[in-house]
């Protein structure tokens, strides 16, 4: 716990830097003896000891960059005077594979926490209850946007109170790419992923029909036939956009009575599948939301549910944490490949990992992505890691698992809902705004400030961690509201109608 009336936080023994809970203006003597040299923005970082060009930046007792030059105590450290160092960032870790796995202590199955959910014929369990509109191709886009507009207008889901809406989810590929290999794979399984999502009661898959993305091919893949929860059509094979339009709309009105059946009922915790997200991370990131929302994902995956950590990009600098609580050498060694494929797809394009943190991560506070991954690893809790799974690969093991995305939220949380994720936690200390439909959205503020700001986006104040608030007593509440959401209970972002454009399958490989 963290006293109101400190100005300042030491994290860890061996830090040399300590972070300003307030704007410190030179001068300034901090509690631990400190003078400020220069005046120090809050959330962001000044040196305790004298740190030598060459010698490692440490905050969390974790190596966050190197000093590019002398620092002397009380300076200011931010990336004018803290980098990489000179291999940017390839500096040795001890993976030390699977020597921190300490198995959680279940929760007894008849004191396992509940929800209200919709179970689906297959047995998975959803957290809302939409009818989803899916894409193949840009090409059809359009006509899918019309469908969804002319059911939602129309005032015909007044009848059905039990659908939450139809969402048309559109991208920009499908076409003008190879047929097969990476790019052609991962779409195939965000395509699958949320038409299969258990928060959809029923989908439509619409094509033009001549793109590169086949639907026959892909049900032929996934062993599917059309039926009274799935449909798929092309423009051209229905005679146009007009035509087409009709016939979805159709489609669409004779899945809402089969939609609507469904009704909750209560189940154990164990069904909930929770995507952990952070964007617009600031300096109080890895201090206030993300352990706190670490320690609800312990509770859900104590209780036999599952949390979902992504953004490989984002964890870089921080993975030997993780592979010390891998299950097995295999899990480990995944997650390795993952950070080993990242850092050639990075150099392949002429960048580099510490492309990221953004501008506005950098004036929250965060230098490094060193910095800024070992704030974002503590989503993922403390208990063992079980899986490693590629992007919008369904996760069929329970427990904390890791799913291969890119950092940029859109496309990393479309992966976790087409992975099968059910409901979603989303950090930000800048004020992200964001929405995932057909998933619930729960965002999680880092600070105070910006949660008084933007109090109409924001569904729980974590800045007050800073104030007085344990991480634990924090935890539980976000645990407490995750099954609230999940049993129906709207989120700010849902409220404001977020979610209809943020459908963004990750594209790898060249645009033809």
């Amino acid at each position: 716990m963290i006293r109101p009336e400190t100005r300042t936080l030491v994290l860890h023994a061996d830090d040399n830097i300590a972070v300003a809970l307030a704007n410190l203006d030179a001068g300034t003597q901090t509690p631990q003896g400190t003078i400020v040299a220069k005046r120090v923005p809050k959330g962001h970082k000044f040196a305790t000891r004298t740190i030598s060009a060459g010698d490692a930046v440490v905050k969390f007792g974790q190596i966050i960059g190197f000093a590019t030059t002398d620092i002397a105590v009380g300076e200011w450290v931010h990336e004018h005077n803290c980098g990489m160092g000179e291999h940017h960032g390839v500096f040795e870790r001890n993976y030390d594979f699977c020597a921190g796995v300490v198995a959680p202590e279940m929760v007894p199955v008849a004191e396992r926490a509940s929800f209200q959910g919709y179970r689906r014929a297959n047995g998975k369990v959803g957290t809302r209850n939409y009818i989803g509109i899916l894409t193949s191709v840009n090409c059809s886009a359009t006509v899918a946007k019309f469908m969804a507009e002319a059911i939602n207008g129309s005032g015909i889901l007044d009848d059905y109170p039990e659908i939450d809406g139809v969402v048309p989810f559109v991208h920009g590929t499908g076409c003008g790419m190879e047929s097969r290999g990476e790019g052609f794979d991962i779409l195939k399984r965000t395509q699958w992923g949320y038409a299969s999502n258990p928060n959809l009661g029923a989908a439509l898959l619409v094509g033009l029909g001549c793109e590169v993305f086949q639907i026959g091919r892909m049900k032929e893949t996934y062993g599917i036939a059309d039926n009274e929860t799935f449909q798929t059509m092309t423009i051209q094979e229905s005679g146009g956009t007009k035509k087409m339009v009709e016939w979805g709309v159709e489609k669409i009105k004779e899945m809402l009575p089969v939609a609507a059946a469904a009704r909750r009922e209560a189940v154990d915790a164990s069904e909930l599948t929770l995507a952990l997200q952070c964007g617009g991370s600031d300096g109080y990131s890895g201090i206030t939301a993300n352990p706190a929302l670490g320690h609800a994902a312990d509770l859900l995956v104590r209780n036999g549910g599952t949390a979902i950590l992504s953004e490989t990009p984002e964890i870089y600098g921080a993975e030997h944490l993780l592979t010390r609580r891998a299950i097995n050498r295999e899990v480990g060694e995944k997650l390795i490949e993952r950070i080993h494929w990242w850092e050639d797809y990075t150099a392949r394009n002429h960048g580099e990992m510490n492309n990221n943190p953004s501008p506005g991560n950098k004036l929250g506070g965060l230098t490094t992505i060193l910095e800024k991954s070992l704030g974002a690893t503590a989503k993922g809790g403390s208990t063992p890691l079980t899986a490693v799974y590629e992007y919008a690969e369904l996760v069929r093991e329970k427990g904390f698992v890791f799913m291969d995305t890119p950092g940029f939220d859109p496309v990393s949380a479309t992966g976790q809902v087409a992975g099968g994720a059910n409901v979603l936690t989303f950090t930000t200390g800048r004020g992200s705004a964001y929405g995932c439909k057909p998933v619930p959205s729960i965002k999680l503020a880092t600070n105070s400030d910006m949660y008084e700001r933007m109090s109409g986006d924001m569904d729980i104040n974590c800045g007050e961690i800073v104030e007085g608030v344990s991480i634990e007593d924090k935890g539980r509440e976000i645990f407490e509201t995750i099954l609230r959401v999940a049993s129906g209970e709207r989120t700010k972002s849902e409220e404001l109608g977020y979610g209809d454009n943020e459908f963004v399958p990750w594209q790898v490989g060249a645009t033809m």
